[in-house]
């Protein structure tokens, strides 16, 4: 058999045009790791190359590749192949995300029963703030913010609280030698302006964004912490200007503080002092 048929013969039909343009190799890994975490007793080369119907050589290649990174292991008595902890760690992050958004939930809905506007939550990744619960507004005219969407973590009331509470080396070097993009004309795009933004926030208790995300929104966000005190999550009320104005930012700022507190106890946090 030729090189090439002998490709052929491991691959599903379809599997290149599947893959929607994205590494085969990858997409092969990510089944294997499907297969394996469905048996957790284990399971052979030969079980898994018949399962993901490819050859045994290149079964085992990928199962090298996924071990080196701590995915899979083997077990050296049977040579059976199961998860590792590094799949264990990420399936555990996952369950803990589930867990403190399905318990905001009912403390946005009432954020916005209480407000009239749209009430969020969102975690940090990286440099940036992703959306990923909201309970809207009811009103005609209101923010809604794609879940999954992303926002600057200096350019945005949930951004904002969230730098103010990490830990002053990391929030340094997440922001060393990085440009601050000026979303707005109200954007606080300087580091020293970024900082003293940072102690005031951390002396309210909750971060304002005055139409720096974007022209004629408002927002007010404060954060939900861990039993470390380190930033989980942090949720936010957003609105027109119209409806929130200067003095009323203030006013909601102190309750979307105090609803992240509820949230933090109920979820075995600790406010930092």
């Amino acid at each position: 058999m030729s090189e090439v048929k002998r490709r052929s013969a491991g691959r599903p039909a379809g599997t290149a045009k599947a893959s929607g343009g994205h590494s085969q190799s990858l997409v092969r890994g990510l089944k294997l790791l499907e297969h394996i975490a469905s048996i957790p007793q284990g399971l052979s080369l030969s079980e898994l190359a018949d399962m993901a119907e490819l050859a045994p050589s290149t079964t085992h290649r990928l199962l090298q590749a996924l071990q080196s990174q701590g995915f899979v292991t083997q077990e050296n008595e049977q040579g059976l192949w199961r998860i590792d902890v590094k799949t264990f760690r990420i399936g555990n992050s996952f369950l803990e995300a589930r867990d403190f958004i399905a318990t905001s939930r009912p403390y946005l809905r009432r954020l916005t029963s209480v407000t009239g506007e749209t009430a969020n939550l969102g975690i940090r990744d990286g440099a940036t703030a992703v959306f990923l619960a909201q309970h809207e507004s009811p009103q005609m005219m209101r923010m809604i913010t794609r879940l999954g969407s992303r926002a600057p973590l200096h350019a945005s009331g949930v951004g904002k609280a969230l730098l103010a509470w990490i830990p002053d080396d990391e929030r340094s070097q997440l922001l060393e030698g990085r440009e601050l993009t000026r979303v707005t004309e109200n954007t606080l795009y300087t580091t020293d302006a970024l900082e003293t933004e940072m102690t005031r926030i951390r002396a309210q208790g909750f971060a304002c964004d005055r139409e720096e995300h974007a022209v004629g929104l408002h927002c007010v966000a404060a954060c939900v912490h861990d039993e470390r005190g380190t930033p989980l999550a942090a949720i936010s009320v957003s609105g027109p200007m119209a409806r929130i104005p200067e003095a009323r930012l203030m006013e909601l700022g102190g309750l979307v503080q105090a609803t992240a507190a509820d949230i933090t106890a109920q979820l075995g946090g600790r406010v930092p002092d």
